[in-house]
């Protein structure tokens, strides 16, 4: 019996990831009715990292209303694991869908992530995982800072907002009298740093966005900023691989946490023991909702075609769609991969198509490879 692997993120903003497994899953029957499927809704840190984990190692799910990214208050997911750790994802706090189709790069805050933490940590939690991906926000993670209970003053000595639009006036940081007692690990979708042509404000602000002309100056901000935490904090993390991420967040879980980046598809992958499932499978699909150069950066069918590779499995790729740079991901353990359709078209266009189109392209593609 052939044992077919199906392990994709999720298509953001269209379908979650064991939606995407449920309608390859499906067509794979159609196809060869006697295949064992083994489905593995996967999540690199983005949105859907909480469900994955809970939905493939077990837990419970909980919520908790916090302060959202525009200001107003949202439930945010959390899950506490079967070993009493927790795991949650900014994007349940400060995530692009909460801002309702409107962009705020300089006043979305990360203020609820900051909330979140505390409140699991006054569950007794000793252990947090925290996805960073799908973020609104560019503010470093002074929102989150905030909340936790440090304070931010500007050169007159007077308390600034922690806001984005703010990183610049910050001259002094006064930690909290005590600080969280949680070891937090992050798992990041990406390994750029806090600031410069690969930082934050350069390659994702504008998707948040920030207009070119704010580009250079928020990078500005951001950089000033890193210089009094690694004055005030002792922390330098402008350079650290994967400091940009969510806007920074990165960066403000190491100063702020003195927390650990680790690239989130490996810390799923180790949880489940995927390299074990991978030993009686035939084939592995996987995908993501746009395939393309940043892919690379900790994504999760690269993540998933490199641990195929090592087990000699074949791995192809079902995308929403590509983007400039997916052939690089040949390179490593993609032996194919196919898209819905091109890239550019608007979100209330694919949430009406997506599940169709996603089902054409499993019946069109499969056959050849069962």
């Amino acid at each position: 019996m052939k044992r077919i692997v199906i392990a994709p993120d999720s298509f953001k903003g269209t379908l979650e990831a064991e939606q995407v497994c449920n309608i390859i899953a499906g067509e794979v029957k159609k196809i060869c009715p006697e295949a064992e499927t083994l489905c593995i809704p996967m999540s690199d840190g983005g949105e859907g990292m909480c469900a994955s984990y809970i939905s493939l190692i077990g837990g419970e799910s909980r919520s908790l209303s916090v302060i959202g990214p525009k200001g107003s208050t949202v439930e945010a997911e959390f899950g506490i694991l079967p070993d009493g750790s927790a795991v949650t994802e900014m994007a349940a706090c400060a995530g692009l869908p909460l801002m309702g189709g409107e962009l705020a790069p300089l006043t979305a805050t990360t203020y609820g992530v900051g909330e979140l933490i505390m409140h699991i940590a006054s569950l007794g939690c000793e252990k947090l995982l925290l996805g960073l991906g799908g973020s609104a926000t560019n503010d470093c993670g002074i929102g989150m800072a905030a909340a936790l209970g440090y304070r931010f003053l500007d050169a007159a000595g007077e308390e600034v907002m922690p806001l984005a639009e703010n990183l610049g006036r910050v001259e002094r940081i006064a930690p909290p009298e005590t600080l969280t007692d949680i070891r937090v690990r992050a798992a990041c979708d990406v390994d750029n740093p806090l600031c410069g042509q690969r930082g934050a404000a350069a390659v994702f602000g504008p998707q948040k966005g920030l207009r070119p002309e704010q580009i250079a100056p928020h990078n500005e901000a951001m950089a000033h900023f890193a210089r009094v935490i690694e004055r005030d904090l002792g922390k330098d993390v402008a350079e650290v691989p994967g400091a940009g991420a969510a806007g920074g967040l990165g960066a403000g879980v190491l100063a702020f946490l003195d927390g650990e980046l680790t690239p989130g598809i490996e810390l799923l992958l180790d949880s489940v023991g995927f390299d074990e499932m991978l030993d009686t499978a035939e084939l592995v699909i996987t995908g993501e909702g746009r395939l393309d150069g940043q892919s690379m950066a900790g994504k999760v069918p690269v993540g998933i075609a490199r641990r195929a590779r090592a087990k000699g499995v074949t791995c192809i790729a079902l995308a929403g769609c590509l983007g400039k740079g997916a052939e690089l991901c040949l390179n490593e353990g993609i032996s194919a991969f196919y898209a819905c359709g091109p890239e550019g078209r608007n979100m209330e266009e694919l949430r009406g198509c997506c599940r169709r189109e996603l089902a054409e392209l499993a019946a069109k593609v499969l056959p050849e490879y069962l």
